[in-house]
């Protein structure tokens, strides 16, 4: 059983697979950011965009397998599925209070 993320990823995760855009979105601050590799999203408007096209409107499920601290943030390795990319995904976030401030996602 991999490590428990921190309150507030643990929230972002359970808003995706719950398929709740709106919990998803309330995880993040007004500037918080989304970098999908590469791709940057800032703020609700365009994480919602992206997320309807890429990650929650896709049917997203996050399977989590492990948890790391590195260089400051929470790794979270995930099995992805849904109708979307499947596979394994690396999701580095960047905590700030009680909220997401970035999720970095890589293969």
């Amino acid at each position: 059983m991999p490590a428990a993320p921190s309150r507030p990823i643990q929230a972002l995760l359970d808003a995706a697979n719950a398929h709740d855009t709106d919990a998803f979105l309330a995880c993040f601050p007004d500037d918080g950011v989304v970098d999908d590799w590469g791709r940057e999203f800032r703020g609700a408007d365009a994480i919602r965009g992206w997320s309807d096209g890429e990650f929650i409107g896709v049917d997203v499920t996050l399977a989590v397998t492990a948890v790391e601290e590195r260089d400051g943030e929470t790794v979270v390795t995930a099995q992805v599925g849904g109708r979307g990319f499947n596979g394994p995904s690396h999701f580095a976030f960047a905590v700030a209070g009680d909220r997401v401030a970035r999720m970095t996602i890589r293969g």
